[in-house]
């Protein structure tokens, strides 16, 4: 056991190291906050500035080809043969398949012997009429009976007239029995076989496809050209003369084909289905790597954007209510702080290979618009540190 004396000492030295414990504690307390800090986070800004960008627009469209011809038997018959290979290119005139010929000719055989027929009437007719006009004006034939020749006569000459005609019809018909492609192009596959009989034009033999100019086709919202036409309206962005846009076509692995061309059409009225005007473009494809049937997308360029703000892609984000960029501004204690700022965007637009926002409103000239260090700005407020450029 410790006298009582001993016990008092050693509970006031106990007290006075844990005051002296206290006190260093709460001295300390303030130097490891401060060791861990936030530091600003380094970050790079480009300078808002104004300038002309191109406007472009990309939509889905299908290919079709220039001419697209169904090809089909003026008379009917039996296909007596077919004069093609399937796939083949065809030039106009040449012929696809051949009706059976001999009922044609026939028929045709008949009509000129139908016009030498009513060419003897004629002549029979008119010598009756001028054998009756001598003895007419001698009183020796009745009134009556001229006038029956001079019918007679005139009738003769209808029939001749008509002859001509049945003539010029059974030799159109043997014409047509030869069934040719009304246009260059590549043939389809045959529809009916040889040995067939088609009842005339009712029946689809093939089809042809004139495929050295294709035409895309695409449809073009009301609602972006109502956008577009108040923005030309205000000056803020310029047409092509006509409307006339460039037209690239963007295959289906993103590639783009070599040939461009020009949007040629534009439909007045508008699809009340879809909301959308039917365009068309059409494009040269010598080599025939376009196709008809093609879903494509097409590119349409020509317009521009006047006096535009342009930020790099990068620099905008979105937070789920819209998008926003990070400008770097001084604050009331002199330290220069990320603060969001809204902004409506546009289209996108590639300046220099970089692909840029076009900035509609919510961005003024000089403006410092963060570019680089977004993903180190941890809240709205937090000092930054604004790199020199370059670095």
């Amino acid at each position: 056991m410790y006298p009582a004396s001993f016990k008092r000492k050693l509970k006031h030295l106990s007290l006075a190291l844990l005051t002296t414990g206290i006190i260093s504690g709460c001295s300390e307390a303030p130097q490891q906050q401060a060791g861990f800090g936030m530091q600003p986070a380094k970050v790079s800004v480009t300078h808002v500035t104004t300038q002309s960008v191109p406007f472009n627009i990309e939509l889905p469209a299908t290919l079709l080809g220039n001419k697209e011809v169904e090809i089909r038997a003026r008379v009917s018959g039996l296909i007596e043969s077919r004069n093609f290979d399937e796939g083949q290119y065809i030039t106009a005139g040449q012929s696809l398949f051949t009706i059976e010929l001999k009922p044609f000719q026939l028929e045709l055989e008949k009509a000129q012997a139908d016009l030498h027929a009513a060419e003897a009437n004629v002549e029979q007719a008119k010598r009756e009429k001028n054998r009756l006009e001598k003895l007419k004006d001698e009183r020796s034939v009745s009134k009556r009976d001229f006038d029956n020749a001079v019918s007679a006569y005139d009738i003769a000459l209808a029939n001749l007239e008509s002859a001509k005609v049945a003539l010029n019809e059974a030799q159109l018909d043997l014409d047509y029995a030869q069934v040719k492609a009304p246009v260059s192009g590549i043939i389809g596959r045959e529809r009916e076989s040889q040995g067939s009989y088609v009842s005339g034009p009712t029946v689809l033999l093939t089809e042809l496809t004139d495929t050295s100019t294709m035409r895309a086709r695409f449809g073009f919202s009301e609602r972006e050209q109502l956008a577009m036409r108040k923005d030309v309206e205000s000056g803020t962005l310029t047409l092509p003369k006509n409307n006339e846009f460039d037209a690239t076509i963007i295959l289906q692995d993103g590639s783009l084909y070599a040939k461009q061309g020009k949007v040629n059409f534009s439909d007045v009225r508008v699809n009340r289905f879809t909301g959308t005007s039917e365009l068309q473009a059409l494009i040269a494809n010598p080599n025939g790597e376009l196709r008809p049937g093609q879903f494509v997308r097409v590119q349409l360029s020509g317009a521009v954007r006047n006096e535009a703000i342009v930020v790099p892609q990068r620099a905008v984000l979105d937070n789920g209510t819209g998008k926003f960029v990070y400008v770097a501004t001084e604050n009331e204690k002199g330290m220069t702080v990320a603060l969001p700022a809204p902004v409506q965007v546009g289209e996108w637009v590639q300046l220099n290979g970089e692909n840029m926002w076009v900035i509609r409103s919510g961005l003024q000239p000089q403006q410092p618009v963060i570019v680089e260090g977004m993903a180190r700005i941890f809240f709205p407020g937090m000092p930054v540190n604004v790199a020199a450029e370059g670095e």
